[in-house]
């Protein structure tokens, strides 16, 4: 795969993995160690999300990485090789067959589908408020290769747009409601004014179908956050309204220094168990340069609880809801409750191709192979 800038042209094909250093057999070599050990599922300071998108230093080149996963069916008859002529092969043993599926979907990865999500939203200075559209309205959404499902979302994607504005920025946020029932936003860890939290009957009428909202607020307190509805929620974050909301601080020295920043939208709702609104093998890597810094933002905006786990690089946790720690520490699986941002930095030491993926295993891998909320970091010489 080539550098994290080139995912904004579009989504990375199975074949530009294995075009990198990392060649086509290291991949399969360290996939085949990642089975064996049947753990493995699942964007300078630069700026990332994913799978996720990716942002560089000021000053630099804003490049967008974008990934995600699903959670039911591994890689399914879509991504399996046909099954063999009985009149020319001797039939394959369980164990053989078993095999053959997973190394399937392992080739397939990271297989194209149609729809990306989390593009940065752009926005309009009016007034020195910088003013946002958002629309809500209906969509089918390809989960992975053959699969679309129905999702409600914000300007046609899943996850919706990235927001990303700086701390002290006067902000507008407009929403036009194109669904048929009522909906509202919640722009979730954000501090603003109590009218515009986004709460119908408590803090404002639901806004009605063909009607529009505008929530405005400064945006004073820096980091990793959300938004999504808040009316019907259950139903309507279920079925994909939910983005990222991230303020950049004033003040970048109050963070860790990164090369890559890249955001992973959890999710095990109406489309499945999913990172950035997709399941693998569908889902994108996350890609780095030997001796990067990364930042990953985890956001979990499902029903369940994700832990995180990053094979080979530990993970130096620094942020909690948008707020630094006054004690980052290390690990090797963050935990994600739905709500919660957790930040963290990894430090690409050692290269190669490194499974990354939610460790509650049902989430991950079967028998027929991985699927769902797996992804993988390549670390590139």
């Amino acid at each position: 795969m080539t550098s994290a800038q080139d995912t904004s042209k579009g989504q990375i094909e199975p074949t530009d993995i294995l075009k990198t250093p990392t060649s086509r057999r290291s991949f399969l070599r360290w996939s085949g160690l990642i089975a064996a050990a049947g753990t493995l599922t699942a964007c300078g300071k630069a700026v990332a999300t994913l799978p996720a998108v990716a942002t560089l230093p000021p000053g630099a080149a804003t490049p967008t990485l974008d990934a995600g996963m699903d959670h039911s069916a591994p890689a399914s008859a879509a991504t399996s090789a046909p099954a063999a002529d009985a009149t020319s092969a001797p039939a394959l043993s369980e164990w053989e067959e078993m095999d053959r599926m997973h190394e399937a979907g392992v080739k397939a990865f990271p297989a194209k589908t149609k729809g990306l999500g989390m593009q940065p939203l752009e926005y309009r200075m009016e007034d020195g408020v910088k003013v946002f559209d958002l629309t809500c309205e209906k969509t089918m959404w390809e989960v992975e290769v053959g699969k679309e499902l129905e999702a409600w979302v914000y300007n046609g994607q899943l996850p919706g747009p990235e927001i990303r504005i700086v701390e002290g920025d006067k902000v507008r946020i407009n929403l036009t409601n194109n669904l048929h029932q009522s909906t509202a936003i919640h722009l979730h860890g954000v501090m603003l004014p109590n009218n515009m939290d986004g709460v119908p009957f408590i803090t404002q009428k639901p806004i009605t179908p063909g009607s529009s909202f505008s929530y405005e607020f400064t945006a004073r307190n820096p980091g990793s956050h959300m938004y999504h509805s808040h009316h019907n929620s259950t139903k309507q974050v279920s079925m994909g309204l939910l983005g990222p909301l991230i303020i950049e601080p004033k003040d970048r020295s109050k963070d860790p220094a990164y090369d890559k920043d890249y955001t992973i939208i959890l999710n095990d709702t109406s489309q499945g168990l999913t990172l950035n609104g997709k399941s693998f093998p569908a889902t994108q890597p996350l890609t780095a340069k030997l001796g990067e810094k990364i930042r990953i933002r985890y956001m979990n905006e499902g029903l369940m609880i994700h832990p995180m786990h990053l094979h080979g690089l530990p993970q130096l946790v620094f942020s909690k809801d948008g707020w630094n720690l006054p004690q980052p520490f290390m690990c090797d699986t963050v935990n994600v409750a739905p709500g919660e941002r957790w930040d963290v930095i990894v430090d690409c030491t050692d290269p190669g191709v490194w499974a990354f993926h939610c460790h509650i295993l049902s989430h991950a891998e079967n028998e027929h192979g991985m699927f769902g909320m797996v992804t993988v970091l390549v670390v590139e010489e």
